[in-house]
């Protein structure tokens, strides 16, 4: 019976209907008051037309079959009147509904390795997937595929979709992170599940494994009826957003996200013989101070082989100096040995250090490598890279400020004794302070807004609590081309007296990570604790310490703030690092931001709520206040071109390409006064450029290549790459007749192939941090046992429009064919 009712009312996916309201009527015509008496007024007008016609159109037959007529055709104009009044059913139902079970399946690259396995790993696939029929080995995506087309009986797909699940199965893949695809579920117009067809859907193109991005997409489609997640992968991840994260906040991780358990299928090799090598640098290198380049090799299956490390530099740009001679060509450079160091292989994993003093500033790449061993089975990952900027002198840091406070006083005091900064790259412009002071002074500046070749030399701004009115228009509109146009970082600490609704309607509003409003107050009615946010775990500036337990311990030194300055909202492109514990912004559920970040253009903004961050020298002095603002300096400071050499810029898009793609080399350009060349004043259309490319084994050749102008201040070129090898290109200057060069590589091996084993660990933890259970090919036929298909169950209050429901059409189709029926019988025309 309770069926037949829900299919009556068009619900057939109810358990049971346990409330009925009373039907009302929906339409807006009927809405008011009045509504109720034109039903009314119809449903009479309905029975009295009916009425009329048979009674007074209608001669023949008896009165009382007549009158019979005139009902049911009353009844029916009647139930037409109401179908236009749009009847509603308010029902409280119950709901069931088959769980979802999301299936994932690995499409990179790195599922078209073929691992070479030990006996004991190929007895136990044999005894769960059939083996190859040939010699070869088969690739992971080959082993996925026979797994999914073994009998009914043992297949595990087909069996999760017997025990009740509703089984959705995707394709992870993607160029430059991960994407799901969603595969058919059969290849017929039906609905049921076939594994054959979707094993046939199974690729391995995709270029990275990010497996962050992969669970974000596949949380953003979930629905409540998730019930779990399964993931077929080598689980190789390297690229984008770690899927869990940081321990301490693994929280806000990608796989929490899913809101449901993880189930690892691991496919690919646990051992390979493979060597493996990872070079660390010092954030921080400058000319002529010692430091050290870490090594640290990772190795499988090589105990005790002896192994070859040697380190190189070579410069990227920058001046001239012993070390690097260009060659008759001009256009490769020398080598600089860093060390070469032999040694042996013990334990997984060991590091070498280089000791190291700079002789040179400018940007240089730093390469480490190891010849390949016997019987290595990737090769690719024997060698690291990194770029680092060398600086000759200092960093550049210009403080923006009305008068002195204590945030501007022990700001000055760190950097003053910071190796990079120093006494020299500190300079301040302080508008209460005595003009002759200001012009005596060499800490000061005398003018807010200096010689644009002087201002752009800065690498890093701040801006502190000011009047809106001491800003120009001309210093506004510098600090936007600093940030935008040549990558500077840009720092804005609020102050109680004026605050950042100061810079409302200025040039410098739409830079800044927050929303403001002119004459906003600061708040100060009660003492608070700053909250760390999960984004502040990506910065490192936002790390005080070496573990969680240090890190809460320094931001807790900062005690119970006594104020901030609130905003009205977050900018869309920011990120909060640091958060109010109980204040939100306008729209009443986003936290007031204390530290935020945002990117603009090519450089980054930070804003600060507050300038009492020098409460972090409590009972430690400046150890956690100099690593804050030292790495937020860092960040903003180191990250681009420093100095002057923000005038001329050579970059590529990516330092590694694949054969047959296209690089794209971008020059920003500018003359002495950085003013964009190509301008009016500078009709320049291309630059001059020398391109070394691979010409077969061991060699290479050159040609010159014009860069043509994109807009002013960027000149752009796409360089085809037609072989594997290393490509260099070096552009002119025509400012300073010097050059500078950028270096990528191109390869035949994707990222895919640097690891030649699976990420069991990962695999593990990723089950185990979502409640999920590990498996592998061999034991995935016990995933569908261990699981148990419990229908989703809802109880919602639902309002059912009435007039579309079957039972409405019955009625309706009973009344039409009743009547025509009965005038049958009564031999009416």
């Amino acid at each position: 019976m309770q069926q037949v009712l829900s299919w009556l009312l068009g619900l057939p996916d109810a358990a049971s209907i346990d409330a009925v309201a009373a039907p009302r009527l929906a339409a807006p015509w009927v809405a008011d008051r009045s509504g109720p008496f034109w039903i009314f007024l119809g449903v009479a007008a309905a029975v009295l037309l009916a009425i009329a016609f048979y009674s007074l159109g209608q001669r023949k037959g008896s009165l009382p079959a007549r009158l019979g007529l005139a009902a049911f055709r009353a009844v029916l104009l009647a139930l037409l009147l109401v179908t236009l009044a749009e009847p509603v059913l308010q029902l409280v139902l119950t709901s069931e509904s088959s769980p979802l079970l999301y299936v994932l399946f690995d499409g990179t690259e790195s599922m078209d390795l073929r691992d070479e396995l030990t006996a004991e790993a190929q007895s136990r696939l044999a005894a769960a997937v059939p083996p190859p029929s040939g010699d070869e080995p088969r690739s992971r995506l080959e082993w996925v595929q026979a797994s999914l087309r073994t009998g009914e009986g043992d297949n595990w797909l087909a069996r999760l979709e017997q025990k009740g699940y509703r089984v959705e199965p995707y394709l992870f893949e993607g160029n430059s992170t991960s994407q799901l695809r969603k595969l058919q579920r059969t290849s017929d117009r039906g609905d049921e599940l076939s594994p054959d067809h979707i094993a046939e859907q199974l690729t391995n193109t995709g270029q990275v494994t990010a497996l962050g991005a992969m669970l974000d997409d596949a949380a953003a489609q979930a629905n409540r009826n998730l019930a779990g997640v399964i993931v077929v992968s080598d689980f190789q991840h390297n690229s984008g957003a770690a899927p869990l994260g940081l321990e301490e906040r693994r929280q806000a991780a990608p796989a929490l996200r899913v809101a449901a358990p993880i189930h690892t299928v691991g496919v690919g090799a646990l051992q390979a013989i493979d060597l493996a090598i990872d070079l660390q640098t010092n954030p921080k290198m400058k000319r002529a101070e010692r430091t050290t380049l870490f090594v640290k090799l990772r190795q499988t299956g090589l105990e005790g082989q002896d192994v070859n490390v040697r380190v190189v530099g070579r410069r990227l740009s920058g001046g001239q100096g012993s070390g690097v001679r260009g060659q008759e060509s001009g256009v490769t450079v020398d080598e600089i040995v860093v060390g070469d160091k032999n040694g042996r292989l013990e334990g997984p994993v060991q590091q070498v250090e280089f000791p190291y003093t700079p002789e040179e500033a400018g940007r240089f790449e730093f390469i480490a490598e190891a010849l390949p061993l016997s019987g290595e089975s990737v090769e690719q990952n024997n060698r690291s890279s990194r770029e680092m900027n060398i600086i000759d002198d200092y960093l550049r840091l210009m403080y923006v400020a009305y008068e002195p406070d204590w945030e501007w006083r022990f700001i000055k005091e760190v950097f003053h004794r910071d190796k990079l900064v120093g006494m020299e790259g500190f300079r301040t412009y302080l508008a209460s302070s005595d003009p002759r002071v200001r012009e005596s002074n060499v800490l000061f500046l005398p003018t807010l807004t200096p010689a644009r070749s002087e201002f752009f030399a800065n690498d890093v701004v701040f801006l502190g609590d000011v009047p809106g009115g001491m800003l120009g228009d001309r210093f506004c509109e510098m600090v936007k081309q600093f940030v935008g146009v040549f990558g500077g970082g840009l720092v804005v600490i609020s102050g109680p007296r004026f605050g950042p609704g100061e810079l409302a309607g200025s040039p410098l509003e739409e830079m800044l990570p927050v929303l403001v409003e002119r004459g906003s107050k600061l708040r100060d009615s009660a003492e608070f604790r700053l909250t760390l946010t999960p984004q502040a775990e990506l910065y490192p500036f936002m790390t005080l310490g070496d573990d969680e337990a240090e890190n809460n311990r320094a931001w807790s030194l900062l005690g119970r703030l006594p104020w901030y300055q609130p905003v009205r909202g977050l900018h869309e492109q920011a990120e909060t690092l640091a958060a109010h514990p109980s204040d939100t912004v306008l729209d009443g559920r986003t936290p007031q931001p204390l530290i935020a970040i945002r990117k603009y253009g090519n450089g980054e903004v930070v804003y600060l709520a507050m300038n009492e961050t020098w409460r972090l020298r409590r009972m430690y002095g400046e150890k956690y206040y100099r690593r804050f603002w030292s790495q937020l300096i860092h960040r903003l400071g180191m990250s681009h071109a420093l100095g002057a050499e923000k005038r001329f810029v050579v970059r590529t898009d990516r330092r590694q390409y694949r054969a047959e793609e296209t690089a794209t080399l971008t020059v920003e350009a500018f003359d002495e006064n950085f003013e964009p060349l190509g301008g009016d004043d500078s009709p320049l259309t291309s630059l001059s450029a020398t391109l070394t490319l691979p010409d077969g084994p061991g060699g290479e050749s050159t040609r010159p290549i014009n860069v043509p102008l994109l807009r002013p201040g960027v000149y752009e070129a796409r360089i085809p790459l037609y072989a594997a090898g290393e490509y260099a290109v070096r552009v002119e200057d025509p400012i300073t007749d010097n050059a500078s060069e950028v270096r990528f590589e191109s390869t035949n091996v994707s990222a895919e192939r640097r690891r030649a084993i699976r990420d069991a660990a990962l695999q593990e933890e990723l089950a185990r941090a979502t409640g999920g259970r590990s498996y592998d090919l061999a034991t995935v036929s016990g995933l569908p046992d261990n699981l148990t298909a419990e229908p989703i169950v809802e109880t919602l209050t639902r309002n059912h429009p009435l007039w579309s429901t079957p039972i409405w059409f019955i009625a309706l189709m009973t009344l039409m064919l009743g009547e025509w029926w009965l005038r049958k019988m009564a031999r009416l025309a």
